[in-house]
């Protein structure tokens, strides 16, 4: 059984799937593992790490896939990437499949099994290796970080000599994994901290941390969460009477983070140009969606935007601004699903795959999409 550690292609990509420490976890599954060369060096993991720890460095991507059983990946392969895979090899990744019809076709034509972890079950066994939620809760951190580095002033108050400095006011806009971990960061720097959600849900967790909740707690509101534990998408009227809340909210607001997403749509947009500019000079908004449309009407991927004084910041891949922690959660993620596809006695792979988790994750199979949710419309 062998195991292909590629480099990322995507320019922003700062993570590896693999670490030194999981390398000799998958040698104990009794794996050889090939690591392409330079794939952790953005990571802070170099090639002698992951040589000491067992793997081989295979100088190309070429000879990392040559008769890889399980190819590991942080992004969706790009076009080409896939060239010489092994029929049938297992690629494990971050797929992002939603609306990419070509990409999902061109790994099937590839003839791998491709899995995307992002699509794991909330389930209790599949815990550990939820992505969303090891990512996540990284980008909620990052963005206080980020926010507090931006904001031209101190987050807690401090009375001093010289006179009092009142404590930061920070807004969250949805409380998920990323904005109950920047609530408490915000907590923890001595900011006064606020959220919202559409989850009824969310209110005890915001209570929990400290934050004070708001929302338009009508009926509605009360329905407003899938049966998996996401936000549903909400009313035009519901929208309008929470936008008229949170309006005269953000006008008072020192920071804002925003970490509203709904999987497979596009982000939804919470803060308007008006919004913005309702806003003191010198504030910060901290877009967590940005990649996928943004929350903020004024966002700009990959760039800290100005507007009237107000900076919108828009950093892509934010879990990857602490690129060696993220790769040592995600390679815990890809670890602790590939254990359930290897036979630990015979110590080779052995799919089941009739196993919910797999059958939940798997895009590609046979030269085919096979996941419902992914058919080709045509």
């Amino acid at each position: 059984m062998r195991i292909a550690v590629l480099s990322e292609t995507e320019g922003a990509e700062t993570r590896v799937a693999a670490t030194p420490e999981m390398v000799k976890k998958y040698k104990g599954l009794g794996a050889d593992v090939a690591v392409q060369a330079g794939a952790g060096a953005k990571a802070g993991f170099p090639d002698a790490e992951f040589e000491a720890a067992g793997a081989v460095i295979a100088p190309s991507r070429e000879d990392a896939l040559r008769d890889a059983d399980i190819v590991l990946k942080v992004r969706r392969p790009a076009e080409g990437e896939l060239a010489g895979a092994k029929p049938g090899a297992l690629v494990i990744a971050i797929m992002d499949p939603y609306g990419q019809e070509p990409a999902l076709r061109s790994m099937a034509e590839a003839g791998v099994a491709a899995f995307a972890m992002e699509l794991m079950p909330r389930i209790t066994r599949a815990q550990v290796m939820d992505v969303l939620s090891s990512q996540a809760n990284l980008a909620g951190y990052r963005a206080v970080i980020d926010a507090s580095a931006e904001y031209g002033r101190a987050m807690p108050m401090m009375m001093t000599a010289a006179g009092t400095v009142p404590a930061a006011r920070v807004f969250v806009m949805g409380a998920g994994v990323a904005g109950l971990q920047a609530i408490a960061t915000a907590r923890r720097l001595g900011a006064v901290v606020t959220a919202t959600d559409v989850r009824p849900a969310a209110k005890e967790q915001v209570e929990s941390l400290g934050g004070k909740f708001v929302a338009v707690e009508d009926e509605e509101f009360k329905q407003a969460e899938t049966a998996g534990g996401y936000a549903k998408e909400m009313s035009a009227e519901y929208r309008e009477k929470q936008a008229a809340l949170v309006a005269a909210h953000i006008a008072k607001q020192d920071i804002v983070i925003t970490t509203a997403l709904i999987p497979g749509r596009p982000a939804p947009k919470l803060v308007t140009k008006a919004m913005v500019e309702s806003m003191k000079p010198g504030s910060v908004i901290v877009d967590l969606a940005v990649e996928r449309g943004g929350n903020c009407e004024l966002s700009k991927p990959g760039k800290i935007a100005t507007h009237n004084g107000v900076k919108i910041v828009g950093h892509l891949n934010v879990p990857g601004r602490l690129a060696s922690t993220a790769s040592s959660l995600y390679a815990k993620n890809l670890y602790a699903f590939v254990e359930t596809l290897v036979d630990k006695e015979s110590k080779t792979l052995s799919v089941k795959w009739d196993d919910e988790l797999v059958k939940a994750t798997c895009l590609t199979r046979d030269g085919a999409v096979v996941h419902t949710a992914f058919q080709p419309t045509a």
